[in-house]
């Protein structure tokens, strides 16, 4: 297993990104999105565990790319009731244009997973960033898990009181679901609290410099890549000027 320095996955992600808010062809981003499949394969990204973790979130893609191209009346129709255009070929193209876009992100998000947040946020510190930044990142991190635990454990003592959400009407659902996130949030907020308290209590900030026992050392190997991934979009940009 090849140990990538996560240094090399910020800017490969950075690069990634940067590029699908650029472009808006399809076959630009389709490209991008299988040069983006590739690195992660090389950063040891497991793709069948991430597909299964975000089976929720990719029907919700696929739903806002539905709406979308629904309520796009632009471009010749494709299929049209009386004197309304339910389909048109500019609708389907920014639909497809959005799913590549967010598959890109999502995938970059992935090569990003494959490092802990202790290497990034010391990776941040050897960039020269500020402490106080990097740890704000470290923060953040952490706390996702922690707000997915607590809305499953409300959504599932719901569901122990008898409550279906499934077979629950909408509106219905959406005054439980603002009786789920006030305690939430409140306890967000505590913990935030706790969290600024204890960090207070361990002098953080007393002292101008910090050391750290993690040192990231970049090898050959991430040279490579790194060059590799600059010239390529270097030259994609180039090339995509003079096309």
């Amino acid at each position: 297993m090849i140990n990538i320095d996560p240094r090399t996955k910020l800017i490969q992600v950075l690069i990634l990104s940067t590029l699908a808010l650029i472009y808006n062809e399809i076959s630009i981003l389709l490209i991008i999105l299988f040069t983006a499949i590739i690195i992660g394969f090389i950063n040891n990204v497991n793709f069948i565990s991430i597909i299964s973790r975000l089976k929720k979130l990719l029907k919700i893609i696929f739903m806002i790319a539905l709406i979308q191209s629904l309520l796009t009346n632009m471009g010749n129709p494709l299929l049209k009731i009386g004197k309304l255009m339910v389909f048109t070929d500019y609708g389907i193209i920014k639909a497809l244009e959005f799913i590549l876009r967010m598959g890109i992100i999502i995938v970059s998000a992935a090569i990003i997973t494959t490092s802990s947040s202790r290497e990034i946020i010391q990776g941040l510190i050897q960039w020269k960033c500020p402490y106080e930044i990097a740890f704000m990142v470290s923060v953040a991190i952490r706390f996702l898990p922690i707000f997915k635990e607590e809305m499953t454990d409300m959504i599932t003592a719901i569901q122990l009181r008898g409550i279906d959400l499934k077979k629950v009407k909408f509106d219905k659902k959406l005054q439980v679901y603002k009786y789920i996130l006030t305690p939430i949030t409140v306890n967000s907020v505590m913990k935030a609290k706790e969290l600024a308290a204890a960090m207070e209590m361990r002098g953080f900030r007393a002292y101008p410099k910090r050391t750290s026992y993690m040192v990231l050392k970049m090898q050959t190997f991430d040279y490579i890549l790194l060059g590799l991934n600059i010239g390529a979009a270097i030259l994609f940009i180039i090339l995509r000027g003079v096309l």
